[in-house]
């Protein structure tokens, strides 16, 4: 008796476990690996997304990782949105990654700090469609050394 309670909890937890990990309201979680951690210009991180729901609002968020070794406390980033039948729009953005005294602001893992930055929030799509999203390294080193990954995310926000 007692080895089917212990079964039946560890079967619970494995569970959820399991499904607190995933993210429903995710449309989209990609990274892109840099070749030997250099993000060249023409290493552009892209994403189609379909809408189906215009009505909804979304967060669409830039991800990074790069090393302790990464030569600047800040990166310039381009983000480009296509909507169906229209013209790319782009933006640029500044991130800061480190505080004054040098300390990074992303979360650290071993030689790694990773960021989740905002790029649209609470943002409405026009119109239901696929979406093309582009970012890419708008500093002046190319490439940029010492990024591992970089991503992008877009996700629902619930009602």
């Amino acid at each position: 008796m007692n080895n089917l309670k212990a079964f039946l909890l560890l079967a619970a937890g494995i569970t959820i476990t399991f499904f607190s990990g995933c993210d429903a309201n995710n449309i989209i979680d990609n990274n892109i690996s840099m070749p030997s951690r250099n993000w060249s210009y023409v290493n552009k991180v892209k994403a189609v997304v379909e809408i189906t729901e215009p009505a909804k609002s979304y967060n669409i968020y830039f991800k990074l990782r790069h090393t302790a070794d990464y030569g600047y406390s800040n990166i310039f980033v381009l983000f480009h949105l296509r909507e169906p039948g229209q013209k790319r729009e782009s933006r640029r953005y500044e991130y800061r990654l480190a505080q004054p005294d040098g300390q990074w602001n992303g979360a650290g893992s071993g030689n790694l700090y990773t960021y989740t930055l905002p790029l649209l929030t609470n943002y409405k799509f026009p119109k239901a469609g696929k979406y093309e999203l582009e970012i890419e390294q708008n500093m002046r080193d190319n490439p940029l050394k010492e990024i591992s990954d970089a991503g992008i995310k877009v996700s629902a926000i619930a009602p």
